[in-house]
């Protein structure tokens, strides 16, 4: 295509798309004469904004000049830069929080199976996604059409393309879900697209789901994309051509792979890794081969990199690198793929490139001190200091080309996506990609979740990555049939660039929360994305980032403060009475400690704890054992009528059985399938007071309630199956459908400390009263994984301390009598005083009844005091082991005494990685420094 005709071809694109943009466009309640003029006024208006200096101090105001973040914005919309007009949009499409609404929802609990081999979740990648599909269901249960759903922690917006699939699924699965629903016995889904608020920190994701979430003409950009890179094989198709061994035909080069250059230690000579490390038959690397020069036997520890200087483009100053050599060529003539080595003539061309000035659109800045780049992965000694030493000089030349090209259109929506498809190629086209000789393709080999240069590296050529004509279906292809099934619709998504815990929207303005937030130090974000943001001129402020980043001095503590205010900004915005999902994934439990107590911290409630399965594709109920899976944790913020019990700072007995009324009305009531029901965590005694305790600690309140006080009281409040307490009003469903399931499932306790030893023997014996000598060999196989820093108790000592034992001088107790009758024909029918039944029953240990435990506990608590006593007086300056019972017992006794200071003084004596991985004791030491802090 030459240069005119290309101009006449883009002159023919803008009119077709002036036709359809023709007619009036309505945006937060303006009427404008077409898309444009709608673009041009809040462009008008965000660009009067970024010339204000307050605005740029906003929290996670990103680093990038105005022409950058206007390039990259499409207002109000998508602005790359904290949004000004979220506020209007809310004002627009929302409904204001009604206090008096009904809304009643349980923790979403339905299995979920999806995968992520869908086109359109793989349309563009991303360092996590949550597969939209798999979000979907969740928004259709906790919300109706016209809701607005937030994502603060959005990365690649795939909660947007759920709520906008909400509306635009096709029959099929709309058919499919509805026909699970009526399985799992809930009412069918109301369909209809929900709008939603999308933010995160980092362009580079921001950027990401605005291509997945607004709309643009695919039509249009199929023909940009494919004349953009037909211009460009025009104007630097000569750096790519590859001369055939015949001497005659020529082709098109795929791929060069480049090699890096060693030094024997024996004899200095150099060493070609790729020449002579891969052996081309199995085209697998050697462990060991011999020195081509003197024979020496070497492996990959032995060699010593060849450093040569080499002329910067971008300062002239000599650069020291790694010397790096191309190998051999892949390239197409027609359909058949061929591969040689470099000839001279291909080395001459690539000689003549390194020569060329470098582009003005290449991002030439120096990399800033990144965990990534300077302390996990040295890439200075990869010979990479600064972004452009990323790509050789082809691709370079190449990137630059096609960036420039994209740039000059008009059209903002068609630019926007076709830089979203262009920048995907930046990894691939970088010494990133390691050569993989036994790939299916050589695109996007770099490593996942790192910087990491190879001694095998391949060199892409544009056309190989995005518009390959002899494969079957290119890129363009596959980002078009995607969006034509699946179209977005305007003024549905809203997004913006900036911190999670800073979201320009009123209070009470949400419906519903699905957030995937940062997971400690599984993925540093911020210094992944510098690579492509650097393109774009808008680079994240890493300051804000919600990880933990030894670089930025971000400890366990950092994070968890980081992520709690994020978790108060929900709260702030979310409409009282209603969820919020967090999506969870990290094998830490320091890290899920400090999430929950974040949660917790920040007003709301956790409801129900599930892990995904990926293998089966279903959520598992959980409870606070050790993190291996996915987590998807439902959570509520307190209707308005409890959080008035504690206005005051105050709380009564009443305002606490209030809270456990609410709690268990936002419980799920019923979990089970296949003639199962699994026993609901949440609905436990135990667990209800751990909620209640925490509920009112957070609050920096005392608890009205002792721990036999709140036990006597659920008894004689609340009705109790399997060991689970209910509304008045929610046993009758439960009654109902467990006469479907013929078997309950137990949770399974993985037996580490005190506390979970409890649970574990209060399983064995609930419905099984044993002596201390059929229990003991089964406890002692469970204690296998007993923590080092917990104290050993002694099997005797706890069942003395929270079980009782029958002694044969006085009636069978009822658990007893009851066991035996079930299981004993013989003892069936006996009286209670029956010396047949008394023998049989005698020695024992069985669980007490509420009012027997609520006098075993003051005993325990007196022990355990006790012990707390010896270690606050301790003299010990770090104290390795201890009965974390104990510790649990006096810091709950210092809080109804407010005495903090000694909650703080103990908590440094005890080490802080055990800390950081007890939910209770954490809960007990960030409220009693908050308070600490408040009082000074």
């Amino acid at each position: 295509m030459t240069r005119s005709t290309g101009q006449e071809h883009q002159g023919n694109l803008e009119l077709h798309q002036e036709k359809k943009e023709a007619g009036p466009v309505e945006c937060l309640e303006l009427t404008f004469e077409n898309d444009a003029a709608r673009r041009e006024h809040f462009l008008a208006l965000l660009k009067k904004k970024l010339q204000d200096p307050e605005f740029r101090k906003y929290p996670g105001f990103p680093l990038g000049s105005d022409e950058a973040i206007l390039r990259m914005s499409d207002p109000p919309y998508y602005t790359a830069c904290p949004n000004p007009f979220l506020e209007d949009f809310v004002r627009c499409y929302g409904k204001p929080y009604v206090p008096d609404e009904v809304y009643e929802r349980e923790p979403f609990a339905v299995d979920v199976s999806v995968g992520k081999t869908d086109q359109l979740y793989k349309a563009h990648g991303y360092h996590t996604k949550v597969p939209h599909l798999a979000i979907v269901p969740s928004i259709l249960h906790y919300t109706k059409p016209g809701d607005i759903v937030l994502d603060g922690f959005c990365g690649s917006g795939m909660t947007g393309l759920a709520a906008q699939w909400c509306g635009t699924a096709p029959l099929a699965y709309r058919q499919e879900l509805e026909a699970l629903w009526q399985v799992e016995g809930h009412e069918p889904p109301e369909w209809g697209v929900r709008r939603v608020v999308l933010n995160d920190l980092g362009p580079a994701a921001t950027f990401i789901a605005a291509g997945y979430n607004l709309p643009f003409d695919v039509q249009r950009f199929e023909q940009e994309a494919q004349r953009i890179l037909d211009e460009v094989e025009e104007e630097l198709g000569w750096m790519y051509a590859a001369l055939h061994t015949d001497g005659v035909s020529k082709g098109r080069i795929n791929y060069t792979v480049w090699s890096e250059v060693f030094t024997c230690p024996e004899c200095v000579g150099e060493v070609n890794f790729i020449q002579e490390a891969l052996d081309v038959k199995s085209k697998k690397t050697r462990d060991s081969f011999p020195c081509p020069h003197c024979g020496a036997l070497l492996n990959r520890k032995r060699l010593e990199r060849f450093i040569e200087a080499r002329s910067d483009p971008a300062t002239g100053l000599a650069h020291k690198t790694p010397k790096r050599v191309p190998v051999f060529l892949n390239y197409n003539i027609g359909f058949n793929t061929y591969e040689r080595p470099l000839t001279k003539a291909d080395l001459d061309t690539l000689e003549a490139i390194g020569r060329l000035p470098l582009p003005p659109e290449v991002p030439a800045i120096q990399l800033p001190y990144m965990h990534m780049t300077h302390e996990r992965a040295r890439m200075d000694s990869s010979g990479i200091t600064h972004v452009h030493h990323f790509f050789q000089p082809r691709a370079i030349q190449a990137l630059a080309a096609i960036w420039r090209k994209v740039y000059s259109i008009n059209d903002s929506a068609s630019r926007r996506i076709l830089f979203w498809f262009i920048e995907q190629s930046i990894w691939s086209m970088s010494v990133l990609n390691r050569y993989r000789p036994t790939g299916y393709s050589q695109v996007g080999q770099s490593l996942t979740g790192v910087y990491y240069v190879a001694s095998q590296t391949t060199e892409l050529s544009p056309w190989y990555i995005l518009s390959d004509k002899h494969k079957r279906t290119t890129k363009i292809d596959r980002i078009s049939k995607c969006f034509e099934s699946s179209p977005t619709c305007r003024g549905t998504a809203i997004l913006q660039t900036g911190n999670c815990s800073s979201i320009g929207i009123g209070d009470n303005s949400i419906d519903y929360i699905f957030t995937d937030p940062p997971f400690g130090e599984n993925i540093y974000y911020a210094d992944l994305n510098y690579l492509v943001e650097s393109w774009h001129g808008v680079v994240t402020a890493s300051s804000g980032e919600a990880i933990i980043d030894r670089a930025k001095k971000k400890e366990v503590q950092e994070y968890q403060s980081l992520v709690r205010s994020c978790f108060e900004e929900y709260s702030r915005i979310l409409k009282p009475g209603r969820w919020m999902t967090v999506v969870f994934s990290n094998s830490s439990n320091g890290i899920w400690r400090a999430i929950q107590e974040a949660i917790g911290a920040a007003g709301f409630v956790v409801a129900d704890v599930r892990t995904l399965d990926k293998q089966q594709g279903s959520y598992r109920q959980v409870t606070s054992s050790a993190v291996k899976q996915d987590l998807v944790i439902s959570a509520y913020k307190p209707t308005e009528a409890l959080q008035h019990c504690f206005e005051l700072g105050q709380a009564s007995a009443e305002s606490a059985w209030a809270f456990v009324r609410e709690h268990l009305h936002n419980v799920p009531v019923f979990v089970g399938r296949s003639n199962e029901v699994e026993l609901v965590v949440e609905r436990t005694a135990q667990m209800l007071l751990d909620r209640m305790i925490a509920f009112h600690v957070q609050r920096g309140i005392s608890v009205p309630l002792s721990g036999p006080e709140f036990l006597r009281g659920l008894q004689q409040r609340f009705p109790e199956r399997d060991g689970m307490y209910f509304l008045s009003d929610q046993v009758t469903e439960y009654d109902r459908k467990r006469t479907t399931a013929t078997q309950l499932r137990q949770l399974s306790f993985f037996v580490n400390d005190e506390h979970s030893a409890i649970q574990w023997i209060r399983q064995q014996l609930q419905d099984k009263p044993q002596s201390f000598q059929d229990l003991q060999p089964q406890f002692m196989r469970e204690l296998q994984a007993w923590a080092k820093h917990e104290e050993t108790v002694e099997l005797k000592v706890i069942l003395e301390q929270n079980f009782l034992h029958y002694d044969g001088r006085c009636p069978v107790p009822s658990q007893i009598h009851s066991y035996l009758s079930s299981n004993f024909k013989d003892l069936r029918n006996l009286d209670k005083e029956d010396p047949k039944l008394i023998e049989k029953a005698q020695d024992r240990w069985y669980v007490p009844d509420p009012n027997k435990q609520a006098d075993l506990d003051q005993i325990r608590d007196r022990a355990l005091l006790k012990e707390f006593e010896e270690l606050k007086e301790s003299s010990q300056r770090k104290i390795k082991q201890f009965r974390t019972e104990a510790v649990r017992a006096g810091f709950k006794a210092c809080w109804q005494e407010r005495d903090y200071s000694t909650i703080v003084k103990v908590a440094a004596k005890l080490p802080e990685a055990v800390l950081q991985e007890d939910e209770k004791l954490l809960m007990y030491i960030d409220n009693a420094q908050t308070r600490l802090g408040d009082d000074a």
